[in-house]
């Protein structure tokens, strides 16, 4: 059976404003046919979206959507679930967005557990805004912020969301959107926060100008630095330096999420008569 794609995306909107070869709409494809493969109504999906090349994406999906400030993406979507909390919020995020500005609230939406899909699109750098230094762009690029070479540590997504407390926690890369499919599937059921560190290719904004080549060099480089997690494991520690896991890394289903615990909170307020 053919994919209905009209019942998805907002086919008006279309084609996108995305580069061409950019591994967002990679993404997008992958989210909608999570999405589909698991039987949401997309009347119950809210897609909650920030500032960048990312933001973009609650443009094309055809389902409630907010396109937020910058880094705010998990203040608005932790109201609007606890607000809601039979829905499915989604959330998206560039790696600046989420680890840099919004780097507080990703840590606190992971602590408190509450049942939010945060899919930071990672391509190491700010995009949209003409290639500044972001907190994962890899040590020696070349960014407008950093001309002679970045000097600082790249940042691990997924190491950040296990140390916060996030639930589900995976990583995938564009050049296998099937994988994409497959961990936002299992991480959108399960209950709690759910972290995708799903690494994407600008090739305009951080290859060319790290003389990386066009979108299949670009793609080319990500393969060259992600590993499945079952191999990875199995590597030195030498073996594992410039390397990057992929597949769940983290499946906790014992800790309490957070809309559950609200509900209590309630209770106690609506028996004591203070509501």
């Amino acid at each position: 059976m053919a994919f209905n794609y009209d019942e998805y995306l907002r086919t008006d909107k279309l084609p996108t404003l995305w580069c061409w070869g950019c591994g967002d709409g990679v993404i997008l494809k992958s989210l909608i046919r999570a999405i589909a493969k698991i039987g949401w109504n997309m009347d119950d999906v809210c897609v909650v979206s920030g500032i960048g090349c990312s933001g973009r994406l609650s443009s094309y999906i055809n389902c409630n959507t907010v396109h937020t400030t910058h880094g705010r993406t998990i203040p608005v979507a932790t109201g609007i679930k606890l607000a809601n909390p039979d829905k499915h919020v989604i959330v998206v995020a560039g790696d600046g967005d989420a680890l840099a500005i919004g780097g507080n609230h990703t840590i606190h939406g992971a602590r408190r557990n509450i049942d939010l899909n945060f899919i930071v699109i990672n391509n190491f750098i700010y995009g949209l805004t003409n290639s500044q230094v972001s907190p994962t762009t890899p040590k020696g690029f070349w960014t407008v912020t950093t001309q002679y070479g970045n000097i600082d540590p790249s940042f691990d997504a997924a190491k950040l969301a296990i140390a916060a407390g996030a639930g589900f926690i995976a990583r995938e890369c564009v050049t296998d959107p099937k994988k994409i499919e497959r961990v936002f599937a299992e991480g959108f059921l399960h209950e709690g926060f759910s972290f995708f560190d799903i690494f994407s290719n600008c090739h305009i904004n951080l290859g060319r100008k790290n003389k990386m080549g066009e979108a299949i060099q670009a793609l080319k480089w990500l393969e060259s630095i992600v590993v499945p997690k079952q191999k990875f494991d199995a590597l030195s520690d030498e073996e594992k330096a410039g390397k990057f896991p992929t597949g769940v890394l983290l499946c906790d289903k014992t800790k309490p999420e957070y809309c559950k615990a609200y509900e209590s909170v309630i209770a106690k307020a609506q028996s004591s008569g203070q509501h």
